[in-house]
């Protein structure tokens, strides 16, 4: 059932939504365009698309449903499967003997309710809702796939095939490990494991053979969960399974094994998983990486990045030869810094080459390599290679050694700009790292424009607790950071009011709720940024300490990591507690 114009027009008016004249505009428009009214409302008018939907529930006559405090029952949640709930964005929220009401973004999705209907029996009736509400929604999801991840085990491990001593050992033959991996109950626990894992923004999945059974754990925001408990003989044919997926040697068990493979999800997400296996006593352990390839694009703003380190970076990609560096341990985002800032650079007038280890996301226009050391394709080897592709810009994916930092070094000083990360704590750690490996240091500081080092910290969810600091604790946290300095950058970039004062400025603790187990949800980086400057240049040539590089570098106005964390911490995105955390680890 379609809203005719004549009666959107009319109960725009009358809501005070828009004017008379708005309105007349609009239906211009749609005239000479040959768009609908609704479509160029949308687009000119500034009336969201949740607004719209209100104003057609009303006119029609259809219930209008607000989800987003509203528990669902998993039996209810359940009729509708998950991927066609995502897909489609209809969500089931009440159930009578006859009917089922479901949430809809758009009611005229016919193909959905059909869909509905058939599996259901019952009669389906069609209620309109927001965004907000089905995201709310779909969150409760997350609940339901523990109850049918408990089921399945219930139902299928009695069904698992017994595995025999030879085929859980080192002496089963490929084809025995074969179809222990197609064996049924397998596949389903396999694939049951990865769609949670997908559903709950999971970073890797742990798989841990036991000495009595097999452990799943999930990195979520950071944080290993454990997520389920299998019995022992589970764990040989879900190895089994993963290594057939990523095409690995199934009788190789002695040594680790690297792999790779890629699925769709019913709800048309497309994710990659990196496979690392490794024996241990009690079998084989498998950690998996999710890499999602539909992923939305990032900006350094979304990243954490802002103020002088912002501009800093933005400067920086503006040079044409030189080193931008980005540092940290593993897992700190590194990579999604470095994509991000490609992504900036990434214009029609330059060519791109990476070589990575491995490929995490396909970027557009960019000449993307794989290393492949088993081969002798080292990054040595591939930036050897890179630099006669013509060139503007190479990423290498890491400096690992003293033969891809001096080819790196020389691939900047004629005529490239050289994007790479490096392992270590801090910014002002990658140069005596970099000395380490025998770059000189009259060259380095010819090359290097910028360093970022950088850390994951979680973010807090919407429900949160507020508390104000004691003066202990403002005395303790001045002890690792320089409030003065962070208190000063949050008036400048207008965070707080400019008579602010520690001691009444708020900060936040998490609180659990339904929707976050924890109190947190997502993470954001927390950075410093060192910028080349004919200061810190003097130090470098003099073979100065990475504490005395940082010193300069806070002269200079660099924010420390834990500075940057405080910074965040007073805007209510993160808590204390968790800075420190991650910057002591």
């Amino acid at each position: 059932m379609r809203v005719e114009s004549t009666q959107l027009k009319k109960f725009i008016i009358d809501s005070g939504l828009l004017s008379e004249a708005d309105i007349s505009r609009a239906e211009k428009e749609a005239k000479a365009k040959g768009h609908t009214l609704k479509e160029v409302l949308l687009a000119t008018s500034g009336i969201s698309e949740d607004e719209m939907r209100r104003v057609e529930a009303y006119t029609l006559g259809i219930p209008f449903v607000n989800l987003k405090d509203q528990k669902i029952g998993p039996d209810v949640l359940s009729l509708i499967p998950e991927p066609i709930a995502r897909k489609h964005n209809v969500v089931a929220f009440q159930k009578t003997k006859s009917s089922l009401e479901v949430a809809m973004l758009d009611t005229e999705d016919l193909s959905a309710i059909d869909f509905i209907k058939k599996k259901t029996s019952l009669k389906i009736l069609p209620r309109l809702t927001d965004r907000d509400s089905i995201k709310s929604a779909l969150v409760q999801y997350q609940k339901s796939l523990k109850v049918e991840f408990g089921d399945i085990i219930e139902k299928e491990a009695g069904a698992l095939k017994s595995v025999s001593e030879s085929t859980a050992g080192e002496q089963a033959t490929e084809k025995e490990l074969k179809e222990l991996a197609e064996d049924l109950p397998v596949v389903k626990i396999v694939n049951t494991l990865l769609k949670h894992a997908i559903v709950q923004s999971a970073s890797d999945i742990h798989i841990e053979q036991l000495e009595k059974e097999v452990l799943i754990r999930y990195r979520i925001d950071g944080i290993l969960h454990d997520a389920m408990m299998l019995p022992k003989n589970a764990g040989p044919g879900i190895i089994a399974r993963i290594k057939v997926l990523s095409n690995l040697k199934l009788d190789e068990k002695r040594l680790p094994q690297d792999g790779r493979f890629k699925i769709e999800t019913e709800a048309g997400d497309k994710v990659s998983f990196r496979v690392s296996t490794l024996p241990t006593s009690f079998g084989e352990k498998v950690v998996t990486r999710l890499l999602k390839e539909s992923g939305a694009r990032y900006t350094l703003e979304t990243l954490g990045f802002h103020g002088p380190a912002l501009e800093s970076i933005h400067e920086a990609t503006r040079y044409t030869t030189g080193m931008i560096l980005v540092t940290g341990p593993t897992g700190s985002g590194k990579t999604t810094t470095l994509y991000t800032v490609l992504d900036i650079l990434n214009q029609p007038s330059v060519n791109i080459s990476t070589i990575e280890d491995p490929i995490e996301y396909q970027v557009p226009r960019v000449n993307q390599t794989q290393v492949k050391p088993e081969i002798g394709f080292t990054f040595a080897t591939g930036l050897r290679a890179l630099v006669r592709q013509d060139p503007d810009i190479i990423m290498v994916g890491e400096i690992r050694d003293s033969e891809t930092i001096s080819l790196a070094i020389n691939a900047s000083l004629t005529g490239h700009l050289v994007l790479s990360t490096l392992h270590t704590n801090s910014a002002a750690g990658a140069i005596p790292r970099m000395l380490d490996m025998g770059a000189e240091s009259f060259l380095l500081v010819s090359t290097i424009k910028i360093i970022v080092a950088q850390r994951l910290v979680r973010k807090l969810c919407k429900e949160r607790e507020k508390y104000f600091l004691s003066s202990d604790e403002i005395a303790n946290l001045a002890k690792h950071a320089n409030l003065e300095r962070i208190l000063a950058a949050l008036k400048e970039e207008e965070v707080v009011n400019l008579k602010a004062t520690w001691e009444k400025l708020p900060f936040y603790k998490p609180k659990k709720s339904s929707e976050c187990e924890d109190g947190y949800s997502g993470r954001i980086g927390i950075h410093e940024t060192l910028k080349m400057s004919s200061a810190l240049s003097g130090l470098i040539m003099k073979n100065a300490t990475a504490q005395e590089i940082e010193e300069q570098g806070n002269k200079e106005g660099m924010m420390t990591m834990i500075e940057d964390g405080i910074f965040l911490s007073a805007q209510g995105i993160t808590t204390l507690e968790e800075v420190l955390r991650v910057v002591s680890e």
